[in-house]
This record gives C-alpha cells, sequence and structure tokens, in this order.
C-alpha cells in the first residue's frame, strides 16, 4: 500500500446546484422550526376582541422565553404549520396523533402576571391535542388563587379595584338618523361599529363614545351593559347555578397549583370539569354533581397546575373565560411583546398600512 496515498486527503466532491438549494432549505426549515418553538412567534389579530388595544390586521411577534417554551407534544408534524396545512391543502390535518409525548415547560424568566396580554391554545377544542389547538390572544385579569369579581364592568380582585386597561371598550348606542360617514368613526377611534334602525352600535373606549355626543346630527349616546338581574344563558360555569352574566360576575376563585378544595356539590359544579377536561387524569366523571375519580367518588382535590382568567379588552364583544372558563397553565404559548406590521382590511391601497402603529409595543 502506498502510505503517501493512504494520508493523503480525498477531493470533496463539489455540491450541485440541487443539492446547494436543498441543503439551504433543510437548514432554514430546521432553524425556523427551532426559533419559532423556543423563542419567538409570529401572529396575526383576525377578530375585534382586544380592540382598541390590538386592532384587526396587526401582525405581532410573541415570546415563548417569557414563559418558558413548551416541549412538543405532537411530534409527527408538517414544520412551520399548526393544525391545518395552509394553500390549495387547506382543511387537512397537518399532524398525526399516533404519538402523544409528555409535555412539559422549560424555564422562562417569569410566569403569566395579571394585565399580560397572553396567547394561549383554545381550551375546549377538544378535536386537536393541546399544542394544536387554536390560538387565543386575551389579557390575564387573574391568576391562580385570586378571586375575581365583575360588578357593574368593573373587574375586582380579592376585593380591591383591578387595574384597567388603557383602550378598554365596551358597547354604546349612538341615536341618529343620518348615515355616519366611514372617517369620522375613525377620527373618534372606533373600528368596531354595526348600524342599526335608528343609530350605530359601536364598540369604543368610554372617552371616545362621549365624543359623538357633541356631533350636531346625534340625538344621544346610550350605554349598553346588563342588568344586574339579567342572567347570561352561557356563563361559566353553569348558569342554573350562578345567576350572572358578562357585566356582573362573581365572586370566583381561580386554581392554583396545590389548592385543594372540598368537593362539595358548589365545588363540583364550578369546577368538575375543569378537573375532569385538563388535569390529566384518565378515568374522571363528572355524575349527579359529585366528582367520580378510578370509580371512587373524590370527597377533595388538590389542582395539579395553575389556571387563569382571560378577557378580551373589548369587553363587550369578546368571547373569554367568562363563557368557557379558565386557561389552564399547560395551555399557555407565550406573551405578546411588540406589533411589526398593521394593515387595515377596509383600507383603501395607499391607506393600507397603519405606519403609527409599527414595532410599537403592547400595554
Amino acid at each position: 500500500m502506498n502510505i503517501k496515498n493512504f494520508f493523503k486527503k480525498k477531493e470533496k466532491k463539489k455540491k450541485g446546484p440541487v443539492k446547494e438549494w436543498l441543503d439551504a432549505i433543510i437548514f432554514a426549515v430546521v432553524a425556523a422550526t427551532l426559533i419559532r418553538w423556543a423563542f419567538m412567534e409570529a401572529y396575526t389579530i383576525p377578530t375585534p376582541s382586544m380592540e382598541n388595544s390590538l386592532l384587526v390586521g396587526d401582525f405581532l411577534f410573541v415570546s415563548k422565553i417569557n414563559y418558558g417554551p413548551r416541549t412538543p407534544k405532537t411530534p409527527l408534524q408538517v414544520p412551520l404549520t399548526h393544525a391545518k396545512l395552509w394553500g390549495p391543502l387547506g382543511g387537512i390535518s397537518s399532524y398525526s396523533d399516533a404519538i402523544q409525548l409528555p409535555q412539559f415547560r422549560l424555564p422562562g424568566f417569569g410566569d403569566v402576571e395579571r394585565n399580560d396580554v397572553v396567547v394561549f391554545n383554545y381550551p375546549p377544542e377538544f378535536e386537536h391535542p393541546v399544542d394544536l389547538k387554536t390560538h387565543y390572544i386575551k389579557r390575564c385579569v387573574a391568576v391562580g388563587g385570586d378571586t375575581l369579581q365583575i360588578k357593574d364592568t368593573q373587574v375586582y380582585i380579592n376585593g380591591e379595584v383591578a387595574e384597567n386597561p388603557e383602550n378598554m371598550q365596551f358597547l354604546y348606542f349612538v341615536a341618529t338618523d343620518k348615515n355616519i360617514n366611514d372617517r369620522i368613526f375613525e377620527e373618534m377611534g372606533v373600528w368596531d361599529r354595526t348600524q342599526r334602525a335608528g343609530g350605530y352600535y359601536i364598540q369604543a373606549r368610554p372617552q371616545d363614545a362621549k365624543k359623538f355626543e357633541s356631533l350636531p346630527f346625534v340625538d344621544k349616546v346610550i350605554e349598553t351593559k346588563k342588568n344586574k338581574d339579567y342572567v347570561e344563558p352561557r356563563i361559566f360555569p353553569d348558569a342554573s347555578r350562578y345567576p350572572w352574566n358578562a357585566d356582573f360576575y362573581g365572586p370566583l376563585v381561580i386554581p392554583a397549583e396545590g389548592m385543594t378544595i372540598q368537593l362539595t356539590e358548589d365545588n363540583v359544579i364550578t369546577y368538575g370539569s375543569t378537573i375532569r377536561d385538563y388535569e390529566g387524569l384518565e378515568d374522571v366523571k363528572v355524575q349527579e354533581n359529585k366528582l367520580v375519580i378510578d370509580g371512587e367518588v373524590a370527597k377533595e382535590y388538590t389542582f395539579k397546575q395553575n389556571y387563569y382568567f382571560m378577557m378580551g379588552d373589548n369587553r363587550h364583544n369578546s368571547e373569554d373565560s367568562r363563557f368557557w372558563g379558565f386557561v389552564p397553565g399547560d395551555h399557555v404559548v407565550g406573551e405578546a411583546s411588540f406589533i411589526w406590521m398593521s394593515i387595515d382590511p377596509n383600507a383603501d391601497f395607499l391607506g393600507k398600512i397603519r405606519w403609527s402603529r409599527l414595532f410599537s409595543g403592547i400595554n
């Protein structure tokens, strides 16, 4: 054997253009997947439930590292997709649930706090695994261990008046027999409005709703909040036991990790579905206002994780915890960080971009 040839380095074969492109695409997909999982992910706002804080057409980055990224639960998934494929294959599942892994949360910078704007997986969507449920964005108004109550639209936490979001909105009726130009609504800071006989229903900040009173063609502005005696049929946890509505709600204690409750009839009605659906128990049923775990009627229960109460800043146009219940800690995705782009879906081509909202923080 020729020792010179043995130690001689072999010449590397030059990659062809197809191989180079393929390597670049694989690297980009892997890098993007890791960034999206562990650090930051982009989202868009499709509904007005957080107006005026966030507008339909806002594009924002959500930090995963603030609360700690979750390990994947559903590994068999097309990269950079969610529950469904997009494009011409839209509507087809992007994953297989044949393998479901235990899910853990890695260390983050902190925990969910009151007034954080949080992205989470929609809890009652049981047709998908936890990590592939639809993403919602709301404001956390109460954390585990808090007692929440709403009196005449004002949130109270542990008996104290809660801090109100700066851009919180409510429903008003603007009584007028005239058609109001879209430009006037936008100048008044109103994006969410519906014309009805005799005027317009608007979702607006109190100070913006008051501006309409100065318009000569407006007869009056009426605040349309719920009456204390009105019972919202869809209210959580049970309208037949708790005669509450979106404006008069509670008091309700938010479950916390390690909190033990006695399983009285009232507590089973209040917390039974939460324990059944989100605590990871294999054999649990709610039967005749009793909680049955592994075939035995349970007398008490200790929660395994923290829960949160989420509400939209657009208080009269938001599907939130008042209607479907608590957000479990393992459903939390991340904290909304900043808006990087904002497009007005109703504007003409030249006015599509809301320049003043670009790279603005979220409060």
